[in-house]
C-alpha cells in the first residue's frame, strides 16, 4: 500500500532535500508545503495523509499548532516532528500533543527510513484493532489484489481488509484455518497488495521430503554437495530474492529443519549445501497452517521462537460452514468455469438448498469437486438433487425422514431470508449500499425488502 506523505516546512531547499532522500528510499506519494496555513487547509478539505512531517519552529504557524490541528481534524495521520533544537522539553510537549515521534536536524536518510517505518507499523496495527471495534467495513483500496476471492461473508471482508494492512509491511504473516479455505489464495493477495508485487511469489509445501532433499530444495546447493548433484542450484529462497515465499502447511516442518528456517527469519541470512558461505536475501514470508501450532509447542513438536517469529501478523479464514451466504457466490463461479456448454442452466433450486445445508468437512475445494462432477454428468442440464454426491442425497433423505417423526416448527424460506437481511443490514450499521452489495442484490430491491419488513 503507498504511503501517503505530507512534508511541511518553511524552508523550501529544505524541502527538497527532504523529498529527494524520500524517492530514493521508494516512497512516492509525497506532497510538500513551506506553508503551515495551506497544509492545514488540506486537511480540512478532506485530503488524507499517512504520516505527517513537521518542523517545529514556522512563521504564521508553529508546529505544535499545526500538530494539534492536524490531530483534531485527522486523528488518523501519524505526525512525526522536525526540529533543529535537540530539547527534552520540546520533545515531551510534542509526544503530550499527539505526535509520534521526534527527530534532530540534521537528519540522516538512513534516520528518516526507520523513523517512516516504525511509524507506519504503529499506524497498520492500530487499523487492524479498529476493523474488529468498528460496526462498518471500510472499503478494499486494492481491488484487483483481492478480485480472486470471492465472498458476501462480513467475517471474511474483515480478514481480507486486515490482510490488506498487512500488505503494506514487510512482517511475516501466519493465516490458519482448515483445509480447503483458500489460505493460499489470501496469500496471493497479500502479495499481489504488496510492494513486492513485481517480484516472484514461491509457493512451498513444507510437508515436502524431509531431510537433504528438501535443505537442498529450499537453500539450494553447490556442484558436489551430494551425490547426485552435478550443479549448482540457486534453490527457493535465491530464486524468491525481493519477494514472497509462501510456506504451506508450516506445521508439517521437521524440528531440525526449524531452527535453520528461524535464522533465516532473523538475519535475512542462510548457507547452501556444499558451503560454509552465508548469503543474505530479501523475502518476506507468508505461513499457513490447518495444525493447532500452540499445541504443537506444548508437545515440543514445534518451535516456540519460529511460533512468534511467523506470527508477527495473524489471519484466520473461517471454514465453509461458517460463511454459508458464499455458497451460491462460489457455486455460480465453478459453474461458469466448467460449464463450457451454450447453455449455462444453473442449480436447480432443491439442489442449492441441499448444498447450502451441507456442512462441507472439505470446505471450498470440496464444493469445487462436488460441481465439476456434477458439471460433468449433467451434459448441459441444470444440476438436480441427482446429479450431486450419494452422501449429500442421503443425508436430505435423513432430514425429510426427520421432520417426519419429529413435530417441531419448520421455519419458513421468506422468514430465513428476512432474519438474514437484517443481520447483515445491521452488521454493516443500517448502511444500505453496502448491504446490498455484500447480498448480491440490487439497492431497489433491498429497499422493497426493507419496507415489506416495516423497516425504513
Amino acid at each position: 500500500m503507498e504511503t501517503r506523505i505530507i512534508v511541511v516546512d518553511d524552508d523550501w531547499d529544505y524541502l527538497e532535500l527532504l523529498k529527494g532522500k524520500l524517492i530514493s528510499s521508494g516512497f512516492q506519494n509525497i506532497r510538500i508545503e513551506d506553508d503551515p496555513l495551506k497544509a492545514k487547509s488540506l486537511f480540512e478539505s478532506g485530503r488524507i495523509f499517512d504520516i505527517a512531517l513537521v518542523d517545529v519552529t514556522m512563521p504564521a504557524m508553529n508546529g505544535l499548532e499545526l500538530l494539534e490541528a492536524i490531530k483534531n481534524i485527522s486523528p488518523r495521520t501519524e505526525c512525526v516532528m522536525i526540529t533543529a533544537i535537540n530539547d527534552a522539553r520540546l520533545a515531551v510537549e510534542c509526544l503530550k500533543k499527539g505526535a509520534y515521534d521526534y527527530l534532530v536536524k540534521p537528519i540522516s536518510r538512513e534516520d528518516l527510513v526507520f523513523a517512516l517505518n516504525r511509524t507506519m507499523e504503529r499506524k497498520r496495527l492500530l487499523d487492524i484493532l479498529d476493523i474488529g471495534k468498528s460496526r462498518t467495513m471500510s472499503e478494499i483500496i486494492h481491488k484487483e489484489a483481492f478480485q480472486p476471492i470471492l465472498t458476501r461473508s462480513p467475517k471474511v471482508f474483515r480478514v481480507l481488509k486486515e490482510a490488506e494492512l498487512h500488505a503494506g509491511s514487510d512482517v511475516p504473516v501466519l493465516i490458519t484455518g482448515e483445509s480447503g479455505t483458500g489460505k493460499e489464495l489470501l496469500a496471493r493477495a497479500i502479495h499481489a497488495a504488496s510492494s513486492r508485487s513485481k517480484f516472484p511469489f514461491t509457493p512451498v509445501n513444507m510437508a515436502s521430503p524431509a531431510g537433504t532433499l528438501f535443505e537442498a530444495e529450499f537453500f539450494g546447493h553447490t556442484k558436489g554437495a551430494f551425490t547426485g548433484a552435478e550443479k549448482n542450484r540457486a534453490g527457493y529462497l535465491k530464486h524468491t530474492d525481493r519477494g514472497t515465499l509462501f510456506l504451506d502447511e508450516i506445521g508439517n516442518l521437521p524440528l531440525e529443519l526449524q531452527g535453520k528456517l528461524l535464522r533465516v527469519l532473523q538475519d535475512g541470512e542462510y548457507t547452501r549445501l556444499g558451503t560454509s558461505v552465508s548469503e543474505k536475501v530479501d523475502v518476506r514470508f507468508i505461513a499457513a497452517t490447518n495444525e493447532d501450532l500452540e499445541k504443537m509447542m506444548e508437545q515440543r513438536r514445534f518451535r516456540k521462537d519460529l511460533y512468534y517469529r511467523i506470527r508477527g501478523g495473524w489471519l484466520h479464514l473461517p471454514p465453509l460452514r461458517e460463511r454459508k451466504e458464499d455458497i451460491p457466490l462460489l457455486a455460480a463461479k465453478f459453474l461458469k468455469e466448467y460449464d463450457h456448454s451454450s447453455r449455462r442452466s444453473g442449480i436447480e433450486e432443491d439442489a442449492m438448498s441441499l448444498l447450502l445445508e451441507f456442512d462441507f468437512p472439505g470446505n471450498i475445494r470440496e464444493l469445487r469437486s462436488i460441481l465439476q462432477s456434477a458439471v460433468n454428468l449433467s451434459q448441459g442440464r441444470p444440476i438436480s438433487i441427482d446429479l450431486l454426491p450419494a452422501h449429500l442425497r442421503k443425508r436430505k433423505l435423513v432430514a425429510r425422514n426427520r421432520l417426519r417423526t419429529e413435530s417441531g416448527p419448520i421455519t419458513p424460506m421468506a422468514q430465513i431470508e428476512k432474519s438474514h437481511i437484517l443481520s447483515v443490514y445491521n452488521e454493516l450499521h443500517l448502511n444500505k449500499s453496502k448491504t446490498a452489495t455484500l447480498l448480491g442484490i440490487g439497492l431497489n430491491t433491498l429497499r422493497r425488502k426493507l419496507k415489506s419488513y416495516g423497516v425504513e
